[in-house]
């Protein structure tokens, strides 16, 4: 069994090598299912990456995909939202929470991008996270999903599947992350962020886990497992 005080207290070699080889046997299986996971954000630039997940903090994907298929043939650069002018983004993002605070900092991070990156997306988390509106985790997804950086953007789907799973156990986001990216086999490190989304959004669900159809069932530790 994968014991939470092992990652941490000196124990056994032999226990820290099964714990290595569940977790390998895990990624191994979810990739099997799913060989080539992405987002399910819709864009075509790491911009439109970018607004997309500003506007996805307390939004679902498929709630932000329909706002941005209404603002992304009419502005999906930097200048053209700036163009938009933030009464004119509001517009066509009202339907998603939040969208006064989220139009004025995508506006605010429109003139920094012209300004300090000639209108492109940094590939830096620094000048990520220098943004408003772009936290952590938001440029993890970033560097991610539009550069290929084998970073770990922990949602709260992500926060309970590391933890429920013991894949990765911890108290804060940020300890589930370092964790998660120090623990995961590095083979499976590029794609582990989109299938644990995956698997946290449509299996392993916060109500009540869908055990009974979960292909990883018999090696998630989780101990009121359902038949679901």
């Amino acid at each position: 069994m994968i014991n939470c005080r092992s990652e941490t207290s000196q124990t056994p070699v032999i226990e820290h090598l099964m714990n290595k080889e569940k977790r390998h046997l895990i990624f191994a299986t979810l990739r099997a299912e799913n060989p080539s996971p992405t987002t399910e954000l819709t864009y075509t630039t790491p911009f439109e990456l970018l607004i997309a997940v500003i506007l996805s903090a307390q939004a679902t994907d498929k709630g932000v995909n329909k706002a941005t298929q209404q603002l992304y043939p009419v502005a999906n650069t930097p200048g053209a939202i700036l163009a938009l002018g933030e009464e004119g983004l509001k517009h066509h993002i009202k339907t998603i929470g939040l969208f006064n605070s989220k139009a004025a900092n995508i506006i605010k991070t429109c003139q920094i991008l012209i300004d300090q990156h000639n209108g492109e997306v940094p590939e830096d988390r620094a000048a990520l996270e220098s943004l408003p509106g772009v936290g952590r985790k938001t440029a993890n997804v970033v560097l991610n999903t539009a550069f290929g950086h084998p970073t770990m953007a922990v949602d709260t789907h992500i926060f309970r599947v590391a933890n429920r799973t013991r894949i990765a156990p911890g108290k804060t986001v940020r300890e589930v992350e370092d964790k998660l990216v120090k623990y995961i086999p590095k083979e499976f490190l590029q794609d582990a962020h989109h299938w644990l989304i995956l698997h946290g959004r449509y299996t392993c669900l916060a109500r009540k886990p869908r055990c009974g159809s979960c292909i990883i069932e018999a090696l998630c530790e989780y101990k009121q497992k359902t038949s679901d």
